[in-house]
């Protein structure tokens, strides 16, 4: 039987046999297709195992040449502005400045020794004396040679440097740590507290505490997804496709960041945003293509037809929504920030790996394993009938006779249509679920659009108030680390003593006398300007020609006080003495200074962000819809649904509403990278479900169906996809949310949050409230934009052939549809 879709697509042909392993090649006898993702499907499908041949060496070949050619990782503090200058400067003179370390000697409450006291004075040798025998230790300086006594008499700082290269100090602090360990013992007994912080014991706790679990939880991501699949599909080698698909997606993706390190530097969170986004987008891509060749299957397809459909259906989705979560993802290229611009290019290769994975090697697996795609099935209630129908449905004598023939043809179902079951039998309580909400929806479409957008709006709402900003140590961490300890008690003897800022003065002749006076007036004027307390030390490279000053600031661990005191140095204190001589440079960096650098860097490249993401995603859908309405709502609904998980992530983190359930107490902020982040990562995310329901509807539209029959039709059939997508998403980064680090739980929370969101009230509900109450509109396209290129002509399938579906004999009764 042959039969063409109304909208003037290609013909294809039905019928048939096959055998029961699905062994003959899809395409038989069919016409041609148009469009990349059906062409692809038909032909990987005649070609199954050149296909999958050809995959695996792709990703071997990848993996390969990103281990012959290694990794260049990106530096830290790679950020324009003074820290740039300041590193410049240093790289240029060959200074290689060495990793500070500070042993912290106090008296425990009010009755101990004080720095005058003998016992205290020896507890300082001993750990002076303890540091120099390690071997690791250089520049070994007393408190009282350098006068960093607490104004109190209850704290002194013993200041060192690590040996050997700062990049692998981390690695050689461990012996400096215990050494100070033991002298804090002996010491105990006398009422001093000893304890060591720096930018190497620092890292080195935080590794110990969270590299492990953080890694955990990208490793526990893989087996979550799968056991949510396998509860989707019902069957073993079901859900194993996609998790296995999206695994060698990652694995190639991790051999071409190898590749492009080498002109696009990576790092650790570039690694890790990669995981997360190729997970999710790997096996939702796989996830919609197999939901709906079963689901055709379960409609009494024979294999060659059902696959051919899904090709040209779900792979066209597939790769629209691809494309428009590469350009989200290429948003990131916009903030000049090597870790933002590594997470984006990290991101955007994985999903376009995905993406093509998705639309060439499935199809031949899908057709070399056949009815094998079942193969460990679950004992799952309520499918052992329905079971039984969709395998006569998908072979024997009978499967090709015909559009909804076979023995066990369905009609088309909502959610879980030919998921795991084999069939569309409505029978899950997710089915009735969504036929109920949709369809009341549809009955009312102006009231639900103004309780749902009314609601994300009022969630929405508390984002207008966000206070962004650099987490510290106490926020980022608590009281989980007993280095935070540490670290305030630091910076409450010597304000701004755990991370002082820097200045780099680079000069024609640093010793002239010109400059030797700049140079004290500059220590001078710091103190009495209230930008730092003191004392304010200074490193000269004489042949370099090069000083280094090392300036407490005033606020310490308070990051408000701190740049204000290191605005003072910059704006004030600088010109006004080093200003003044010719010739001299003098950036300020240091940890306060990257912190404030780095949010003007970042909120500089809001807009473009923003404006590219925006603006090539509209130009994506009206390209692929051929539609304004739709382009218009997709914007508008995603932006409605990014702003509702800002609000989310304000309202718990910044208000500390219900903080306590996520462990959260205390943060008062929203750590400033994340918003841009979500912004992009979001805005991809929910366009894999939009375009993936708006293309069902469009095609149930093209079919014959009236508006409103087509968007109960397309919302119902992909709920139960959609649902299984988000509830993965949801999962995993529900993960992150349980980790201790403040910033991996908000952005945890904001992911989770947001998909919950987008995946129930935006795609369940407002979108097809909009959609119904604009009616034949959704369709419309200017005469003047007619001349865009078409990128819809893949989608057309041979639906109308098939009865009409009790879903849509509901619909035309209860959601009040005429025709």
């Amino acid at each position: 039987m042959t039969g063409s879709d109304r909208s003037g697509g290609t013909p294809v042909r039905e019928g048939g046999t096959s055998p029961r392993d699905g062994g003959a090649p899809v395409g038989d006898g069919v016409p041609p297709v148009r469009g990349f993702a059906a062409r692809a499907g038909v032909w990987s499908a005649r070609h199954r195992w050149a296909a999958v041949g050809i995959w695996i060496l792709f990703v071997v070949l990848a993996m390969g040449a990103g281990s012959a050619t290694g990794r260049t990782d990106a530096p830290e503090n790679d950020l324009k502005g003074e820290i740039n200058q300041a590193r410049q400067i240093t790289d240029d003179a060959g200074i290689e400045e060495p990793t500070g370390e500070r042993v912290l000697v106090q008296t425990r409450g009010d009755g101990g020794p004080r720095t005058t006291d003998p016992r205290f004075r020896a507890a300082v040798d001993d750990v002076v004396r303890a540091l120099r025998d390690t071997g690791e230790a250089s520049a070994v300086v007393s408190p009282y040679t350098s006068g960093t006594l607490s104004k109190d008499g209850r704290s002194a700082l013993v200041t060192m440097d690590l040996r050997g290269d700062p990049d692998t100090a981390t690695d050689r602090v461990g012996p400096v740590l215990k050494a100070v360990g033991r002298v804090a013992e002996r010491h105990e007994d006398a009422g001093l507290r000893i304890e060591q912080i720096g930018g190497a014991s620092m890292e080195k706790t935080f590794d110990d505490a969270f590299g492990n679990d953080f890694r955990q939880a990208e490793y526990s991501a893989v087996p979550v997804a799968f056991g949510i699949l396998l509860i989707a599909f019902g069957a073993l080698v079901a859900a194993l496709l996609p998790v296995l698909l999206a695994i060698s997606a990652i694995v190639a993706t991790m051999g071409l960041m190898a590749l492009v390190s080498h002109v696009q530097p990576m790092g650790d969170v570039a690694d890790s945003v990669m995981l997360l986004v190729g997970l999710a987008v790997g096996v939702d891509y796989c996830l919609f293509y197999l939901r709906r060749e079963r689901e055709e299957r379960a409609r009494g397809r024979d294999p060659r037809t059902a696959l051919r459909i899904a090709a040209a259906t779900s792979g066209r989705a597939v790769v629209v929504s691809g494309i428009t979560v590469c350009v989200a993802m290429a948003g990131m290229l916009f903030t000049g920030i090597t870790d933002f611009e590594a997470m984006g290019l990290a991101s955007l290769i994985v999903v376009a790996v995905a993406m093509v994975g998705s639309v060439t090697v499935l199809p031949a697996l899908l057709s070399l394993l056949g009815e094998r795609v079942e193969k460990g099935r679950l004992p799952l209630p309520r499918r052992t009938r329905t079971r039984r129908a969709g395998a006569r449905a998908g072979s024997g004598p009978g499967a090709g006779a015909g559009p909804g023939t076979g023995s066990g043809a369905g009609p088309e179902t909502g959610p879980g249509a030919g998921s795991g079951s084999g069939s569309g039998r409505p029978d899950s309580r997710e089915s009735r679920l969504w036929r109920a909400v949709v369809g009341a929806v549809l009955r009312r479409p102006l009231l639900w659009t103004v309780v749902a957008a009314g609601t994300l709006a009022a969630i929405a709402l508390p984002a207008l108030g966000m206070r962004t900003q650099q987490l510290t140590l106490d926020q980022e961490f608590g009281d989980s680390l007993p280095i935070v300890a540490t670290y305030e008690r630091v910076n409450e003897a010597f304000p701004g003593g755990a991370d002082p800022a820097e200045v780099v003065v680079e000069a024609d002749d640093i010793g002239s006398p010109a400059v030797t006076e700049a140079l004290a007036d500059f220590r001078t004027r710091a103190v009495s300007s209230g930008a730092s307390k003191g004392p304010v030390e200074l490193k000269r490279y004489e042949k370099q020609n090069v000083a280094v000053l090392s300036v407490p600031l005033v606020g310490g661990a308070d990051q408000d006080r701190a740049e204000k005191s290191l605005a003072l140095l910059r704006d004030e204190v600088r010109p006004a003495t080093l200003g003044k001589v010719s010739g001299v440079s003098a950036p300020v960096t240091g940890q306060v200074a990257a912190s404030r650098d780095f949010n003007a860097q970042l909120t500089s490249a809001v807009l473009p962000v923003f404006g590219f993401v925006v603006a090539f995603a509209f130009v994506l859908m009206l390209l692929s819809f051929r539609s304004l309405a739709v382009a218009v709502t997709s914007i508008l609904l995603n932006l409605l649904s990014v702003g509702a998980a800002y609000g989310a992530l304000v309202m718990v983190f910044q208000h500390g509403w219900g903080a306590s359930l996520v462990g959260a107490e205390g943060v008062g902020a929203v750590v400033a990278w994340l918003p841009l982040f979500l912004f992009v990562i979001l805005f991809g995310l929910s366009m894999d479900y939009h375009v993936f329901v708006v293309s069902r509807i469009r095609e149930a539209r093209l079919q014959g169906r009236t508006t409103k029959d087509a968007i109960a039709h397309g919302v119902i059939t992909t709920a139960g996809v959609v649902t299984s997508a988000a509830v993965i998403m949801v999962a995993v980064f529900s993960i992150f949310g349980t980790l201790s680090m403040q910033s991996m739980k908000q952005m945890g929370v904001g992911l989770a949050a947001a998909v919950l969101i987008d995946a129930t009230v935006i795609r369940g509900v407002l979108l097809p409230a909009v959609m119904a109450l604009l009616g034949e509109r959704n369709w419309y396209l200017p005469r003047w934009l007619r001349r865009l290129p078409d990128l819809t002509h893949d989608e057309a399938t041979p639906q109308e052939s098939l009865p009409p579906s009790p879903e849509s004999s509901r619909t035309r009764t209860g959601a009040g549809s005429t025709g």
